[in-house]
Formats: structure tokens, C-alpha cells, sequence
């Protein structure tokens, strides 16, 4: 771990107040106390509010921050992976948005650090994805936010057209596919929709109130619950 990657866990661990000693930061970050009362000391020379002593502990005292976007470089990789990816298969204000996330971020980055973020060779191409999947999916992720029931015109695998209303709750990536999780008012009961096999979308502004059974964590446990009863455990 580079040294300044350590002087920034350290002031992370000592966030919110907690008294946490030397030894116990030394075990976290892999190195020699004699190292974290070195640290601890240049932090303290530039300004950073650690109190304490070697054998009692430090803390940080409330209302410090630390710049923006200091990132490690495992940090960099996954935020200009992610953008990538989110520009590629994302809805269509979500592409807008990681484009210039990705421009955001190398503006502001040290020179190393930016160096980078321009040699991070990890790309998505997404050329099943169309203009009116990734509209759906920027209308569906506002519905979901504003807890907004939506009346969807769809199409079952053998192509056969049914209409259903639903209490979207989430979005879930499969790789190439986009699914609604939604619970079905028809069919009083969860159900995941593809976004490519609805044909159109309707929201008359009719919002639900989240209720217990109905939930994305009932959802989740309900999943859980049922590959556990077929596999007979956890995986």
C-alpha cells in the first residue's frame, strides 16, 4: 500500500469520533506500530485534529474532511470501469451522467493519478441496446424513486401481449438484459419484467405506499428463502 493510500485509511478508521490505538491500526493497515506513531505525527504536522498518545489511542475530533477525490488506484479502476459501463448499457441519462463523471473526475485528479484513469483498459460495447430500452430504463428508475405504479403493455416470451399494473421497485442487470422487479397488481405477487419485451409504458402519477410483503427485502428474502428450499443450503 502506498503511504499516502495509508495516511488516508487511517483518518478513515478514525472517523466519528472512536479512540482507536496504534496497535489496533498497525493490525488493519499491515505495518509496524512504529510506523502508525509516524503517520499519526505527519498528519498531525499538516493540520489533520488527531488527539491522543502512543498506549491510550487517537481520535479525530468532529468536522474534518478530507479534499475530494483522493482516490487508491483500485478506487480509480472501478470508477472509470463503472462509468464505462453505465455509459454503455445505462438509460440514457444515466450515460449522459457517467460521461461526464468520467470527465469530472479526470479534471480534478493529480497528474499521476489521472495517468491512471487514461491507461485503465477495461471497456463495454453495447450494441443490442437501443434508444427507447435506455428511455425506459431512466422513466422506470424515476418511478421507482418516486414510488409511482405503472401500467406496462407486455409481451411474454411466445410474443403473446398482456397489460399489467405494477408497483415498480427495482432494477435489476443481467449482463445483456434489463428486468423490472415490480409486484404485480393482476397477479397479486412479485414478477420481473424485461425491459425489451415491453411495448409501451404508461404512469398516471398514481403513487403507492411501500407495504409490508410487498417490498424489494421481501422480494430478496422471498428469493433467499426459495433457493435455500430447492439446494437445501446457502451457496
Amino acid at each position: 500500500m502506498r503511504r499516502a493510500d495509508r495516511l488516508f485509511q487511517i483518518v478513515q478508521y478514525l472517523r466519528g469520533g472512536r479512540l482507536v490505538t496504534a496497535m489496533k491500526l498497525a493490525e488493519w493497515l499491515e505495518v509496524s506500530e512504529r510506523t502508525i506513531y509516524r503517520d499519526i505525527a505527519d498528519l498531525q504536522s499538516t493540520g489533520v485534529p488527531i488527539d491522543g498518545e502512543a498506549g491510550v489511542g487517537y481520535l479525530m475530533r468532529d468536522g474534518y474532511d478530507l479534499p475530494p477525490l483522493m482516490f487508491s488506484r483500485d478506487e480509480i479502476v472501478a470508477l472509470v470501469a463503472g462509468a464505462r459501463m453505465i455509459r454503455a448499457w445505462g438509460g440514457a441519462a444515466m450515460a449522459r451522467a457517467a460521461e461526464e463523471a468520467l470527465v469530472k473526475i479526470e479534471a480534478v485528479l493529480p497528474d499521476a493519478e489521472r495517468a491512471r484513469a487514461d491507461q485503465v483498459q477495461i471497456h463495454a460495447i453495447a450494441n443490442e441496446m437501443t434508444p427507447e430500452v435506455r428511455d425506459r430504463i431512466d422513466a422506470i428508475e424515476r418511478a421507482v424513486e418516486q414510488r409511482q405504479r405503472l401500467t406496462l403493455a407486455y409481451l411474454d416470451a411466445e410474443g403473446r401481449p398482456t397489460e399489467r399494473a405494477v408497483r415498480p421497485l427495482g432494477l435489476w442487470f443481467w449482463g445483456k438484459v434489463w428486468t423490472l422487479v415490480a409486484w404485480c397488481e393482476l397477479r397479486d405477487d412479485f414478477r420481473m419484467f424485461r425491459l425489451d419485451r415491453i411495448a409501451g409504458m404508461t404512469g398516471n402519477g398514481d403513487r403507492f405506499r411501500l407495504e409490508s410483503g410487498k417490498t424489494l427485502t421481501d422480494f430478496y428474502r422471498l428469493m433467499e428463502a426459495r433457493h435455500l428450499g430447492r439446494d437445501g443450503c446457502a451457496h
